[in-house]
């Protein structure tokens, strides 16, 4: 799939519908955590520099149709303006006689903000009619919200079909990393998946099990897997109704020669706490009163060993209760020396979703990772191999 960039589009003086993703944390009106804000400088900083004028489209929480007033964008206005370095209008509606004296107003230098799109139900709902009230406000469309592009909006999708459209440079970003690492990747390829259930992510292994040369599970989801093979796994968190699913999916890798890696050896105990008393076992060697937390060093070194021969690397989730020291042994570990890896420009490595981010940044390693994804849902679905609606109207 291809798309159009910025950098093919004529934008002097032209009015660029810009959808970001600004859904940031704030506390007592003031944001919290800028990082979204500042993955779409380049964006509007592009566009300015090219003598567009752009103006940002965007959704703030859930607000389900409803104004609701905490969730308005205004707020976002003095911390975009430190971004942006430039003067940042606002309006209060995304539509209608406001926002179009607005856009109508905006000038040479300046970008203007549009009221979360999400007070309106038609937003959803992709309300042809709505994308048409949008579209009115602006010459060209421009979507930099990777995040958003697996949700068929109005704002995402629907502007797409009524305006000459290109992707951000967030958006581009993100699809050539991701492109880079499952449609064409450098081989071997490894992914590493963790989480509790493996229920939530059977698309995202049924996926990648045709598509990588090694597929380390860890986390809630690796004791699935070793009860699937008549493991003892204690008290530990598991999907026992999801055994057979664990076994089709060992015999599907099998298949398509691509190893799947367990832990080896487990860290266990009988208290989920910080600080609790534990074990490191073999793995068939859990306690019936115990629960396994961690994966221990062995595990370790056979994914250290793994990566050293490896070109890529998809990291989506923690390989064990990472939150709570010390069972964030080998989630630290293990992202240290991919990080080190990386840097080195030895290993391509690419990551997305909330604890993997939270996960690789308490390790330490996120700075170093080739790429890190701010999306959550679009890059599991992305992973997973569905068609996004966001970017498929992008496609050219």
């Amino acid at each position: 799939m291809s798309w159009t960039t910025l950098d093919q589009m004529d934008l002097a003086g032209k009015r660029v519908l810009t959808r970001v993703d600004i859904n940031v944390p704030m506390e007592n009106g003031v944001v919290t955590d800028a990082t979204r804000i500042e993955r779409i400088v380049p964006t509007v900083r592009d566009i300015l520099a090219a003598g567009g004028l752009p103006i940002l489209l965007a959704h703030f929480g859930r607000p389900k149709g409803q104004r609701i007033p905490e969730m308005s964008l205004q707020p976002l206005v003095p911390t975009l303006e430190t971004a942006f370095e430039c003067d940042v209008m606002f309006s209060a509606n995304c539509t209608g006689a406001g926002a179009s004296a607005a856009a109508g107003a905006l000038q040479a230098g300046q970008v203007l903000l549009l009221e979360n799109t999400r007070y309106h139900a038609a937003e959803p709902a992709n309300d042809p009619t709505f994308a048409a009230e949008i579209a009115k406000l602006g010459d060209i469309y421009c979507n930099d919200a990777f995040s958003a592009a697996h949700r068929a909006h109005a704002s995402t999708e629907g502007l797409a079909h009524l305006l000459p459209s290109c992707a951000g440079r967030l958006m581009q970003t993100e699809l050539s990393a991701l492109a880079g690492a499952l449609s064409a990747p450098k081989r071997p390829v490894v992914a590493v998946v963790g989480g509790a259930k493996v229920s939530s992510k059977l698309e995202l292994l049924g996926n990648l099990v045709e598509k990588v040369d090694h597929l380390v599970i860890g986390g809630g989801m690796a004791n699935t897997f070793l009860a699937a093979q008549g493991i003892d796994v204690g008290k530990s968190l598991a999907e026992h109704d999801m055994t057979n699913t664990a076994l089709e999916i060992l015999g599907k890798a099998k298949s398509a020669g691509s190893e799947i890696v367990l832990p080896s050896d487990i860290v266990v105990a009988r208290e989920f706490k910080a600080g609790a008393d534990n074990q490191t076992l073999p793995a068939n060697a859990c306690p019936s009163d115990a629960m396994i937390l961690d994966a221990g060093p062995k595990t370790v070194a056979r994914i250290s060993t793994i990566l050293d021969g490896a070109k890529t690397l998809i990291w989506n989730g923690p390989l064990g209760a990472f939150e709570i020291d010390p069972f964030d042994m080998a989630t630290n570990a293990a992202a240290a020396y991919a990080a080190d890896l990386s840097e080195q420009g030895k290993l391509i490595s690419v990551a997305g979703g909330g604890d993997t981010v939270a996960a690789l940044n308490q390790a330490g390693a996120a700075e170093k990772f080739t790429y890190i994804s701010t999306a959550g849902g679009a890059f599991l679905e992305w992973m997973e191999g569905k068609t996004l609606p966001g970017v498929a109207a992008l496609s050219s």
